[in-house]
């Protein structure tokens, strides 16, 4: 009989499980932005470089929490440029003016391929695709940081901006300890998405961590904690717990000791590039972080409630996690593990089996409007 954090790291793991990008869509995304990394590095300048960052790289993907949202891979496009040579706005135009050729090789040949748009935005090129969309950030070496921090562009700030893609993949793949396999390379510039046949816990951990907050967050997304401090304050709080529950549980109990507070300002610094501070908005929105401390207060009690149902059985459990997450991953997880209990005791189930489809609807959330900004962090 299993215990009840195995059941819920079973459940959890599971309904998560359903959130992943297919493998389709996920090959589909993959050979998409290595041909446009080809393009780039091929028809750009010597020496331009294209890689991933982000929940693609980390392999914390999660599907979209509104009906008709996209999964999105994050590039950086790397140009060998001095930051005296360029500025960001031109810097900007010519990685565009590359994709728009590439957008239009694709359509004078009749590829039915190629993105269906190309968008400006604050940071980023966005080439829209059926599912998802690749946003393409233009971005030079910083010299301060070498061999891989990028200094990057901002529509919005005159200075440029630094971080550490590269770096912080690193970290997180350390924290993570899992080994991770790397696709077969189209070109030498273009560096690969990597693949993960196995999610490890920490990544498994993120990914419940993100979906409750998209569930909590939809209809504020401005004030939604940015997905970069929900991964950097797991990764530091996760002590290589084997079971998913537990890792849950203890993430949840030590992310918030790695909140720092400097000279009067919050301050969660990159692992891989200490002065880039993902709680900057914090200091100019102070509602942004009251919506931070709100999620953790609600994720953290659905957990401790959860942990306390020992003697409640499976059915309770399940209405337990489909009020405070999406309901349909959960009862497809639910019905998953319900059947392999019963085949294993070789019965059926009794008044604990399967509930009826009616149990529990999509989750009416409480109001979480703090206040609207459109510059809030990707």
């Amino acid at each position: 009989m299993d215990s009840l954090d195995e059941m819920l790291s079973m459940l959890l793991d599971g309904a998560v499980e359903v959130l992943d990008i297919s493998p389709e869509l996920h090959d589909n995304a993959v050979e998409r932005y290595e041909e446009v990394g080809t393009w780039l590095a091929e028809n750009g300048s010597p020496g331009w470089q294209i890689y991933p960052q982000g929940s693609f790289r980390l392999g914390t993907v999660v599907r979209p929490g509104t009906p008709g949202g996209e999964y999105d891979i994050d590039l950086v496009c790397r140009l060998p440029l001095r930051p005296e040579s360029t500025t960001q706005e031109r810097l900007k135009q010519r990685v565009g003016d590359q994709l728009t050729a590439y957008r239009k090789w694709k359509q004078d040949r009749g590829h039915t391929d190629g993105p269906e748009s190309i968008e400006s935005r604050r940071r980023c090129w966005t080439l829209g695709y059926p599912g998802f969309h690749l946003d393409v950030l233009p971005a030079i070496p910083d010299e301060d940081r070498p061999p891989t921090g990028i200094r990057l562009t901002d529509k919005d700030l005159w200075q440029w901006q630094r971080s550490n893609p590269i770096g912080y993949a690193d970290w997180f793949r350390r924290r993570s300890e899992l080994s991770r396999q790397i696709l077969e390379k189209r070109h030498a510039n273009v560096a690969d998405v990597p693949t993960w046949p196995v999610r490890s816990p920490l990544q498994r951990v993120v990914q419940i961590l993100k979906w409750h907050c998209m569930i909590m967050f939809a209809e504020d997304i401005d004030n939604r904690p940015p997905s970069i401090l929900i991964t950097t304050l797991a990764g530091h709080a996760y002590s290589g717990e084997d079971d998913l529950f537990t890792a849950v549980r203890s993430v949840l109990d030590n992310m918030l000791t790695f909140i720092e507070r400097r000279d009067g300002q919050w301050w969660v610094p990159n692992p891989a590039h200490k002065a880039e501070n993902f709680t900057d908005k914090w200091n100019e929105y102070p509602e942004r972080r009251k919506a931070f401390h709100s999620w953790y207060d609600e994720i953290a009690t659905t957990v401790s409630e959860l942990a306390g149902m020992e003697t409640k059985g499976l059915d309770a459990v399940f209405e337990r996690l489909a009020k405070s997450f999406d309901p349909d991953p959960v009862r497809r997880s639910y019905e998953r593990y319900a059947a392999r209990v019963s085949a294993s005791t070789n019965n059926r189930m009794g008044p604990t089996g399967l509930l009826s489809p009616t149990t529990a609807g999509p989750r009416k959330l409480k109001n979480t409007f703090y206040g609207q900004h459109s510059s809030s962090r990707n």
